[in-house]
């Protein structure tokens, strides 16, 4: 299943680039290595002027940015089937974690301020 959102998402890439031809090879690549009823339901998407392929990012679709369930998100980690966005109907696959800079991955040290001394009791 990981090859089929792979293929979409270079078909997407492909589409939705203004330098590529419509009518280019790699294109009908992509279209003839995927399933009929993939593509059916992709090519609607993309009629509408929307990317039918979107990457899920802290359990959150980031094409319309809506909170996908549990179970999809756990269902793409298992990459046992497609799964579709049950908002905006896009194909979901997880995004690749962000690469943390050796700075982001220190954990910050609490800084304690010094505290001021008391005032000593003056006898009356």
């Amino acid at each position: 299943m990981k090859e089929l959102i792979e293929n979409l998402l270079k078909l997407q890439t492909l589409q939705f680039d203004p330098t590529v031809d419509a009518k280019d090879d790699r294109i009908a690549k992509f279209r003839a290595n995927t399933p009929e009823p993939v593509m059916l339901h992709y090519d609607r998407l993309v009629a509408r002027g929307k990317k039918g392929v979107a990457a899920v990012r802290s359990q959150v679709c980031t094409g319309c940015h809506m909170q996908v369930p549990l179970g999809v998100t756990m269902a793409l980690m298992r990459g046992d089937d497609i799964q579709i966005c049950e908002t905006c109907g896009r194909y979901l696959y997880l995004a690749p974690a962000a690469v943390e800079t050796p700075e982001a991955a220190k954990p910050k040290r609490k800084t304690t301020r010094a505290r001021k001394p008391k005032p000593e009791l003056l006898p009356a």
